[in-house]
C-alpha cells in the first residue's frame, strides 16, 4: 500500500531549481533527455562515465580532467587518474557570492550569546585561510602532513581545514566533547605534527575545561612538532607553543594551492570504534568535492541564496558535509553548544535568527521535540526554511507527519542516510520527488544502491542487505597504514566481492523509494522473519513513559529470547500495567512477534560518540563477554551505561 504524499513537487520545478537547471544543460550539451527522477537515476549508476564526467563539467571544476574511471569495479577503480584538483580552492571559488557577502555565520555558546554572530564575508574567509596556510608553513608543515583539530563547531577549525588542504597536508578533527582515550586511539594511528585545541568550551550554562585532556593528548603524540591554543572559554588562557592568533598572523604570502591528484588525501574521519581501534578512513579531495557539489546542488538545492546549517559537531561526518556548501555557492550557520538548551525550541529559533533556509539536524531531535510537545512553527518565524534535513537514524513515519504539522506544511522533508564510510548521504530526497510518510523519498545520484536477499539476488518490495554496486568517488582512498588494502577490503567487499555491503537492512519500493529497518548486524529473527530495530524503537519510544529504548535477540545455544531494555521518564516505574502497554503497543502498531519475552529498565542506552545505539556489544554482554572486551570504552559517549547490562536479569 502506497503511504500518503506530505509534500510533492511544484509544476515548475525544473525551472526553479538547480536539478532542473543541471536536466537542462544536459539536454543543451549532451543531447540527454530524462522523462523523470527514476530514468536520470538509472543513467547516472549505469553510465558512471557519463555522469561523473557531467558534475566535472557542469560545475566548472577545471580544465579537461581526462580519463573518468579506470577499472570497473570497487575497490579497484580509479577516478579520474590524471587530474588535478584542490578541495580547498574549489570551496573557496564560492560561485555566486562578491566578496562582501557574509558566507559564515557562527553561532556559539561559549562565544557571548547576547551579541551579534561571528560572521566572515567571502573576502574575510579567503583572507584567514591565507594567513592560517601561511602560518603553517612557517611551522614546517607541507603536503602529506597531519595537522589535527580538538575544536568545535567554529569557524577556526572550518578555516584550519581549508588551509590545511590548500597546502596538501590532511586534517583530521574529534570534537572537544571527545575523551582523551577516544582522541589518542584516533590520532596515535596517523601521526600528527601540529595540533589546533580549545581550552575548554560551554555547554548551555556549563563550563568545560579540557586543558587537562589537551595536555595529555600532547603526551601521547610524540610526533606533534607544535600545539596551538584557540583561547575559547578562556580568552586569557595559554601554556601552548603559540596561539591561534600568532598561527594567523598578518602576513603578506599570497593564498595558493596545491594541485594535487584526484585521489590526494583530504582529510582522516573514524569509525566509531566499539569493538577495536576506529578504523581510520582516508577520503580524497576530488571524491569529496564531486560528491558534495552533486548533493549540495542536486538534491538539496542549495545555492547563493541559502543558508544552510546542521546541528553537528566535528566528531561526525555531518561537519564534513556541511562545511562544503560554499563551494555551490551556499551560507554556512555554524553552531556550538547545548541544542536542547535552554528548551527544544532554542534550535528553531536559531533557524529564525540566522535566516537558515535549509535545516538538517538528526531523528532522535525530531522525535524529542514531538514527544516534548515542541510547536517549532510557533516558537519561531520559519517561513524561510524551505528544507529539513534528518538523518543519524530512521525517521518513522510520526516523526514525518509531525514535521508537516508542527513545522510546516510546505517545506520538503529529506530523510537522509549515509555515513562516515563515504562521508555523505546515498538514499535521500530530491526536489524532483515527492515525500512519502515514512519513506526515504529516493536513491541519490550516482549510488546504485540495492538490496540483496540471502543468496545476493537483487529483490524490489523485500527486506534486505543494503549494498553499493558500482563504484562511486567517495568510497574511501582507503584505511590509514592499510599499505596492502586488506583491511579495506574487509571491511566492505568481502561478503559480495566488488559490491559494497553497507550494514544496514534495506526495503527499496517499486517507486524507487527506501525504508531503512536498522543495522544488519543487529538483526532480530523471530520464527524466521526478520525484523528491523527502527520501527521497535518508535513505538516503544512513543510512550510517555520511556525516554530511551534498545532491544536485543538472544539466540545462542538453546536460548531465544527477546529482550527490550527502556529508560525510563522522569518519575515513572516499569511495573506490571507499563509492561502490559509495551506490549500492547507493540502487538498493535507492528505483530505479535514484536512481543518481547523481557522487558527490564537500564539507566541509559549505550551510545556512539556520534549518538548511534549500540545493540550488538550489548548483546555481547548479554551472552557471557565482559564488558571490557564487548566494547571500547572510548569509542562511547557513555561508557557507565554498560553496567546495567553485566547486571541484567
Amino acid at each position: 500500500m502506497t503511504p500518503p504524499v506530505l509534500w510533492a513537487p511544484p509544476d515548475e520545478i525544473r525551472q526553479t531549481t538547480r536539478i532542473g537547471d543541471y536536466l537542462s544543460w544536459l539536454a543543451g550539451r549532451r543531447g540527454l533527455e530524462f522523462a523523470d527522477y527514476q530514468a536520470l537515476w538509472r543513467w547516472s549508476v549505469t553510465d558512471l562515465v557519463g555522469f561523473w564526467g557531467s558534475i566535472w563539467e557542469y560545475f566548472a571544476i577545471g580544465d579537461d580532467p581526462g580519463p573518468v574511471i579506470t577499472g570497473a569495479d570497487a575497490p579497484a577503480a580509479r577516478w579520474f587518474p590524471e587530474a588535478s584538483v584542490n578541495y580547498a580552492e574549489q570551496v573557496l571559488r564560492m560561485p555566486g557570492v562578491a566578496d562582501q557577502d557574509p558566507i559564515v555565520h557562527s553561532w556559539s555558546q561559549t562565544r557571548d550569546p547576547a551579541v551579534e554572530p561571528v560572521t566572515l564575508t567571502a573576502a574575510e574567509l579567503r583572507d584567514q585561510v591565507r594567513r592560517v596556510a601561511a602560518g603553517l608553513r612557517r611551522l614546517g608543515v607541507g603536503s602529506g602532513d597531519r595537522v589535527v583539530a580538538y575544536a568545535p563547531n567554529l569557524p577556526e577549525t572550518f578555516v584550519l581545514l581549508l588551509a590545511t588542504a590548500s597546502l596538501g597536508a590532511i586534517f583530521s578533527s574529534c570534537a572537544p566533547e571527545f575523551g582523551t582515550r577516544s582522541v589518542i586511539d584516533r590520532w596515535r594511528q596517523i601521526e600528527p605534527s601540529v595540533l589546533v585545541a580549545v581550552d575548554g568550551y560551554r555547554y548551555g550554562e556549563k563550563p568545560v575545561d579540557r586543558r587537562g585532556e589537551v595536555a595529555e593528548i600532547r603526551a601521547a603524540l610524540p610526533t606533534l612538532r607544535h600545539t596551538v591554543l584557540l583561547p575559547y572559554l578562556d580568552p586569557a588562557a595559554g601554556g601552548a607553543d603559540l596561539s591561534w592568533s600568532e598561527l594567523a598572523a598578518a602576513t603578506d604570502e599570497p593564498l595558493r594551492f596545491a594541485p594535487l591528484p584526484f585521489d590526494h588525501p583530504l582529510y582522516v574521519l573514524y569509525s566509531s570504534g566499539t569493538t577495536g581501534l576506529p578504523k581510520p578512513i582516508v577520503h580524497g579531495h576530488g571524491g569529496i568535492l564531486l560528491e558534495h557539489l552533486k548533493m549540495l546542488a542536486l538534491h538539496q538545492d542549495l545555492g547563493p541564496t541559502d543558508r544552510f546549517c546542521w546541528f553537528t559537531t566535528t566528531g561526525w561526518m555531518m561537519w564534513n558535509y556541511l562545511v562544503s556548501a560554499p563551494a555551490v555557492g551556499a551560507g554556512i550557520v555554524l553552531f556550538d553548544g547545548h541544542p536542547g538548551h535552554p528548551d527544544l525550541g532554542a534550535m528553531w529559533q536559531l533557524v529564525e535568527r540566522a535566516g537558515v533556509t535549509y535545516f538538517g539536524t538528526s531523528a532522535p531531535y525530531l522525535m524529542a521535540c514531538r514527544k516534548a510537545g515542541v510547536v517549532p512553527r510557533e516558537a519561531a518565524d520559519l517561513s524561510r526554511l524551505r528544507g529539513l534535513g534528518s538523518t543519524g537514524a530512521p525517521l518513522p513515519e510520526e516523526g514525518f507527519s509531525w514535521v508537516y504539522e508542527a513545522v510546516s506544511p510546505t517545506v520538503q522533508l529529506q530523510s537522509l542516510s549515509g555515513g562516515t564510510d563515504l562521508c555523505t548521504g546515498f538514499v535521500g530526497g530530491s526536489p524532483l520527488v515527492p515525500v512519502w510518510r515514512g519513506e526515504i523519498s529516493c536513491r541519490c545520484l550516482g549510488a546504485k544502491v540495492e538490496a540483496y536477499d540471502p543468496t545476493g539476488t537483487p529483490v524490489v518490495g523485500e527486506q534486505g542487505e543494503l549494498v553499493i554496486t558500482a563504484p562511486m568517488p567517495s568510497m574511501p582512498v582507503g584505511f590509514w597504514g592499510d599499505a596492502d588494502g586488506s583491511r579495506y577490503r574487509e571491511a566492505y567487499f568481502d561478503a559480495y566481492p566488488g559490491v559494497w555491503r553497507h550494514g544496514d537492512w534495506i526495503t527499496i519500493t517499486d517507486r524507487g523509494s527506501c525504508v531503512i529497518s536498522g543495522r544488519s548486524d543487529a538483526t532480530l529473527n523471530r520464527g524466521g522473519v526478520r525484523l528491523g530495530t527502527a520501527e521497535f524503537y518508535a513505538v516503544v519510544e512513543d510512550l510517555p513513559e520511556v525516554a530511551d529504548s534498545l532491544v536485543v535477540h538472544l539466540t545462542e545455544a538453546d536460548a531465544d529470547e527477546l529482550l527490550l531494555f527502556v529508560v525510563l521518564a522522569p518519575g515513572c516505574e516499569l511495573d506490571d500495567p507499563l509492561r502490559g502497554r509495551i506490549a500492547r503497543a507493540l502487538r498493535t502498531a507492528l505483530s505479535p512477534r514484536h512481543v518481547p519475552d523481557r522487558i527490564a529498565a537500564v539507566a541509559a542506552v549505550p551510545r556512539t560518540l556520534s549518538g548511534k545505539k549500540l545493540e550488538v556489544p550489548v548483546k555481547k554482554i548479554l551472552t557471557g563477554t565482559p564488558v571490557a572486551q564487548a566494547a571500547a570504552e572510548g569509542a562511547l559517549a557513555n561508557p557507565e551505561s554498560l553496567a546495567s547490562f553485566q547486571q541484567a536479569p
